[in-house]
């Protein structure tokens, strides 16, 4: 039996997935696949990325994939000022891509689109496009992260931060109302937009949860790093290091926390793991006591060797994959509220939440006097597989639309 087509447009490359986005957008390719023949546009904007182009192909029937320089993309987005949109959309718009999308949509005749982030919404919203049954997977309020940053900050950068989360939370509206459904990554960020949408859309708002590749995050005592030899005893943060919110969290806790727990434990080491460390995160690296990993082959092995892993964001939505994976490992996680939203784990799952600088240094002393007893694996297979969260999705194109 011939597949149907599908159209998937989404931001970043989903492949290799190593980052947040990457790994619930892979999981979504990956899964459609299997009942649809997918027509895959999208952006790779690290150059480590375009190594992974042509591993596309085993999960897509056709691809358009567009080199973003990002410095240019920054600059283009700036016309936003000038069309009085978000910045977000002319950084993530290309007349080829465009083409590309009118192109393979007549060619295919494809009923149904899955577009991955409001950004990607644009190639799609004209009215021709109205009949199609379109869906969109918000995976978080993105316009509430800008909201956030702008409370963080004053003078122009505050300003600069609101305009774009609200022209962004606008935007998000508008998509809402055009498109089919509206998909976020849980129930908690889908009742946060379902209040700021009218009633009569609120049916279109579902949640989607993300879920953890079990069989990969797995407790496995033989795993070793292949980048260096991990010291005895240490603690562990994981994620993208260009990445603001990650940046914002491994400076408060270094700030914040460390300095009075090393007193306590001075053999005790740092490990922050993640790509593309910013300069302020460098910097943090003068500390003998903290390592900054920079990209590594495989994370699982600093996860597992931890004493406990930690997610003190103060900037968050959505769904944290740090904390889904350490806890797939069977490791204690010490996390804010924010690191939790939409997880929901219960603290006898082996998840502590802590926020102020003081209860997050009990909450750490704690698990190095005396280490929890672990049962967070059994959390995430009951409640985090890819399996069991992706059936929605069949279900949401399973009938296509009437032409």
């Amino acid at each position: 039996m011939t597949k149907p087509d599908l159209l998937f447009l989404v931001h970043r490359i989903p492949y290799p997935p190593n980052k947040g986005d990457k790994i619930r957008s892979f999981n979504l390719l990956k899964h459609l696949s299997k009942n649809y023949n997918i027509h895959l546009g999208c952006f790779v904007d690290d150059p480590f990325d375009l190594q992974y182009i042509e591993k596309l192909n085993r999960w897509c029937q056709s691809c358009h994939v567009i080199k973003q320089n990002k410095w240019l993309a920054k600059l283009v987005g700036l016309t936003g000022f000038i069309t009085n949109k978000p910045i977000t959309l002319p950084y993530y718009y290309s007349a080829s891509m465009q083409a590309w999308v009118n192109k393979v949509q007549q060619q295919h005749d494809i009923d149904n689109v899955l577009v991955y982030s409001s950004s990607m919404a644009q190639y799609v919203e004209q009215p021709k496009y109205s009949a199609l049954n379109r869906i969109i997977d918000f995976v978080d309020i993105d316009s509430d992260k800008w909201r956030q940053y702008a409370r963080k900050n004053t003078g122009i950068k505050r300003w600069f931060y609101q305009r774009e989360a609200t022209l962004l939370q606008r935007y998000e509206q508008d998509i809402c109302h055009a498109f089919t459904k509206s998909l976020f990554v849980s129930e908690d960020e889908a009742k946060a937009f379902r209040q700021l949408m009218p009633k009569a859309a609120e049916h279109k708002i579902q949640s989607l949860l993300n879920g953890v590749d079990t069989d990969f995050f797995k407790p496995d005592s033989q795993l070793t790093a292949v980048e260096a030899t991990l010291p005895e005893q240490f603690i562990v943060f994981t994620g993208a290091m260009d990445y603001w919110a990650n940046i914002d969290a491994v400076l408060w806790f270094t700030k914040q926390v460390w300095p009075k727990l090393k007193a306590q434990y001075p053999k005790l080491q740092f490990i922050i793991v993640g790509g593309n460390p910013s300069a302020e995160i460098k910097n943090v690296a003068k500390n003998q006591s903290i390592i900054v990993t920079g990209r590594v082959v495989d994370v699982r092995p600093y996860i597992q060797h931890a004493l406990f892993a930690v997610a003190p964001m103060l900037i968050a939505r959505g769904i944290q994959n740090k904390v889904l994976e350490a806890m797939s490992m069977n490791k204690a996680v010490i996390c804010s509220t924010m690191a939790m939203e939409g997880i929901n784990a219960p603290t006898d799952a082996g998840a502590k939440v802590a926020d102020t600088a003081e209860d997050f240094f009990n909450a750490c002393l704690a698990e190095l006097e005396q280490p929890s007893i672990q049962s967070s694996r059994q959390w995430i297979l009951n409640h985090f597989t890819w399996p069991n969260t992706l059936k929605k999705l069949d279900e949401l194109f399973a009938h296509g639309v009437n032409k």
